[in-house]
């Protein structure tokens, strides 16, 4: 076997390891799209779970590529990443996943792929091959994510409350039955939007290091797009009920209206995270919008016990998942 059948070998064990996170992200991440709506009782889970899927499909058509763009060649110096760095990261990142799916802790699937990237890289070279722009970007928004969304979630509650202060509970419900279709549509587009495309980048960084790619392409391949969208799209169908339960009960109690006011103030951030290229973690905006409209109601509707684990799941995804990474990195070396 020549080396060039080798590298293509090993190119595409890596893609369909890169395919198996993205299936992942769905899964692990299907709770950010369909808990609120699952918990009102607006939709049944099966429903929930093939209408959010559709939508993270959908985004396909809609969003522009910049987030791949800024995975693929905006975190990492150009010549530096090659398979076994690729390798690190995917496994640092589906690890960390699978460790925070099992305890039913909603942590971000794309902060634990930038930090399996960092990990890999700096076993590799050393903090040195890092573009900082590009990590610090990432690294800001997981403060600004969750501030975002519960900002938006407390000013729209806020908003709904002062709407519709002579109406009835039963006309307010029915209402936003409605209304929390559309507001959970919104949001597993951003979902699909943003998420996919860190996968497309990661893929996109492989295929230029094996020389499959140039360095200079504006858009990764056609069949990278395609099998990315559809491989979130069917994690979402299947759903990782352990986190719903967190976010759809255990932070706190929502109806219909608030609901719909979480998805809602959810979905603005990604959407205009997308449109900057940033990597924004749709876990981390939800769950903050979640929080600010329980909070409106009083302080203590919100398990700020449970909320408080989930935040030291942030901080601890992207060294977790860096660790795990530079460990594998070694590994690969070996096996690849």
């Amino acid at each position: 076997m020549t080396s060039i059948q080798v590298g293509f070998w090993v190119v595409a064990l890596l893609v369909v390891l890169a395919v198996a996170f993205d299936f992942m992200n769905g899964f692990h991440d299907a709770a950010n799209s369909i808990a609120t709506v699952v918990s009102t009782g607006v939709l049944k889970p099966h429903q929930a779970v093939v209408f959010a899927s559709a939508f993270n499909f959908i985004a396909l058509f809609i969003f522009q590529l910049k987030v791949a763009a800024t995975i693929g060649k905006g975190i990492v110096v150009p010549g530096v990443v090659d398979h076994h760095v690729v390798f690190g990261a995917l496994i640092g990142a589906i690890a960390w996943n699978v460790i925070t799916w099992w305890y039913g802790i909603p942590s971000s699937s794309s902060h634990a792929l930038i930090g399996g990237i960092v990990g890999a890289v700096m076993a590799k070279t050393g903090a040195g091959a890092l573009i900082g722009a590009g990590i610090w970007k990432t690294v800001l928004f997981i403060f600004v994510s969750p501030a975002l969304g519960f900002a938006l979630g407390s000013l729209l509650t806020l908003i709904v409350a002062w709407l519709f202060r002579s109406s009835s509970p039963l006309r307010v419900d029915n209402w936003f039955r409605r209304l929390q279709l559309v507001s959970a549509g919104l949001y597993s587009l951003g979902h699909g939007g943003n998420d996919a495309q860190k996968t497309i980048g990661i893929i996109w960084m492989l295929l230029i290091a094996a020389g499959y790619a140039g360095a200079s392409d504006k858009l990764p391949p056609l069949w990278t797009i395609w099998a990315c969208y559809i491989a979130i799209a069917l994690g979402t169908m299947f759903g990782g009920w352990r986190i719903v339960k967190t976010m759809g009960q255990r932070i706190t109690k929502l109806k219909p209206v608030g609901g719909f006011c979480a998805e809602t103030g959810g979905a603005l951030t990604p959407f205009i995270a997308t449109g900057l290229g940033v990597r924004v973690s749709t876990t981390h905006t939800i769950t903050g919008a979640i929080v600010g409209v329980g909070s409106t109601r009083r302080a203590s509707a919100v398990r700020w016990g449970v909320a408080g684990n989930i935040v030291w799941a942030w901080i601890f995804t992207i060294p977790a998942s860096a660790f795990i990474a530079a460990v594998f990195y070694w590994v690969g070396l070996t096996l690849l």
